[in-house]
Formats: structure tokens, sequence, C-alpha cells
């Protein structure tokens, strides 16, 4: 695919995947009957798409790629071993028996809740999940990037299958595209030579989401106050964002739009050319999609 690229489809996706299970009761029911809480057992599942090599403590695995606070996820973790759903060998993290059986039938539930939404004509929804699904296999599969820390998590997702066509496809086209996107993401602000943590707050400057220093810090609650400090230090050294006020500079626009220009081109090139002539309507359509997921 060509540019332009249909640049109002990622920001649908996420939005998608804090939706697509709104009315899902299942894990709160399934959490009480373990006495967990629900924090504990979405950790669970999410830690199972990991496969057998399990998770670790690193940014971008089990601590986010954007926090210096490590291991926030610690309490979920031992809430999720106390209930013999996961154990911890050799700095790994990994589901049991118990866990993957959970996993599976949250899964299922899913899936059977999926049978029940119609949020577009079915023809409509056919089409759209296939085109993304499109999408997904071949940027999967491209070259770039190189380092695939997310990626992987998509093909345990879907490990079962799909039926095409059905609101189940769209749903593992959309996850798994959401975790290609990270991968191009992180590939594109290392290469632009940043942290995790620093490009967080160059994107909060360029977007104007914080009037000083104190409001941006309210805003990253898994950075320290320190290290929010010290990484707009450096940025105002790099003359990427200026003075007292949280704002980008004229390069620091420039980086910070290179970066996301970097990740737009890793995650869209490889999509199809036939998926990309309909990228309005799949922004149009996922749109409606998610509307009527409310």
């Amino acid at each position: 695919m060509r540019p332009p690229y249909p640049v109002a489809i990622p920001p649908l996706l996420p939005q998608f995947l804090n939706k697509r299970r709104s009315k899902l009761t299942y894990a709160l029911t399934k959490a009480e009957e373990l006495g967990i809480d629900r924090p504990a057992l979405v950790w669970v599942v999410n830690l199972s798409y990991r496969g057998e090599r399990g998770g670790a403590a690193e940014p971008g695995d089990l601590d986010s790629a954007y926090a210096t606070i490590r291991e926030r996820w610690l309490p979920m973790a031992a809430v999720a071993r106390g209930a013999g759903l996961v154990e911890e060998r050799g700095g790994r993290w990994r589901v049991t028996a118990k866990g993957k059986a959970v996993a599976k039938d949250l899964h299922d539930a899913a899936r059977a809740h999926y049978e029940t939404l119609a949020p577009i004509a079915e023809k409509d929804l056919a089409e759209l999940a296939q085109l993304l699904d499109a999408a997904f296999v071949a940027a999967s599969r491209a070259k770039e990037p190189a380092r695939r820390m997310h990626t992987p998590f998509a093909f345990a997702y879907r490990a079962d299958g799909v039926r095409p066509g059905s609101f189940a496809q769209l749903d593992a086209a959309v996850y798994g595209l959401w975790q290609v996107r990270d991968d191009c993401h992180m590939a594109a602000w290392t290469d632009a030579a940043m942290s995790g943590p620093e490009l967080e707050i160059l994107t909060r400057a360029w977007r104007a989401e914080a009037a000083d220093e104190a409001a941006l810090a309210e805003l990253l609650p898994h950075q320290t106050a320190d290290d929010v400090h010290a990484s707009l230090d450096r940025l105002r050294h790099d003359g990427l964002v200026e003075g007292a006020a949280i704002r980008t500079t004229e390069k620091g626009r420039r980086v910070r739009q290179r970066i996301e220009d970097e990740t737009d081109r890793l995650f869209f090139s490889p999509w199809p050319d036939p998926v990309g002539a309909k990228g309005d309507w799949i922004a149009r359509m996922l749109s409606e999609v998610n509307a009527a997921l409310t």
C-alpha cells in the first residue's frame, strides 16, 4: 500500500477493543467465583497470550513500555498466583493448567457474546472483518519491524481460528492490528534514539495536554515526578520542548511527526492495495461499529 495512508483507522482500534466486551458479564462472574478481582483475572488472560514462553518484567512485556515505575503488575500476579492461575519460574511468569482453562472459558464466552452482536449490516460486517483480517495477515508477515514483541500475542489470541466474516474475525483482526501497531511504534521511537517514557512526554507536549509540569506528572501515574522532571530536562536540552511551558518546539514537532510518519509507514505499507483502496470505507464502518457498541 502506498501513501496517503488511512490514518483515521488507528485511533479506532483501541476504541473498538475497549467497547467490544462492555456488556459481557462473564469476567466479573468468574472473578467472583475464583475469589479474585477483575484486574487479576484480566492479567491472567493477557498473560495466556504469551504462550509457553510466558512473560517477563521488561518494558513492553509485563512492564509498560512507557513506565518508569516498574512491576506495577505484581499485586495482580500475586493474587493470580494465590488462586493457582499462574506461576513464576526462572524470572518468567506463565499460566498454569488452571489458568489456561480460565482464559479459554473467558475467550469462549466472548466468542459466544460476539454472536449476539449486530452493530452494522451483516454484509458490511463481513466485508469489514475480512478486509482488516487481510491487513493483519500482511502486516504481521512483513519484514519490518524486525523486532516483534507484541505481534506474536495476536497469533495466540486467534489460535483456535475464526469464522470468516464474523464479529469474532473482526475482533481478532483489530486485536492483531493493534499489536502490530505497538511493534511499529516501538521501532519508530527506538530508531529516533528515544525511550518509551521520553516519547510519551514528548507526545503529551506535542498534543498540548498539560499546562505545566505538575499537571503533566498527574497524567503519568506510571512515572515518578522525578523521572518526568528528568525527561523534560533532557527534552529541553535537546531543543524539543521549550521553557516552563509543556509545549514542543518546532524541532520537537518535526521529531514527533517523523516518529508518527515512520509508525504509519511500517504499519500501513504491507497492507494489500485492495484493502488500502477501501481505507475511507473501513474507517467509516469501524466508526459505526464503535458507536453501536456503546
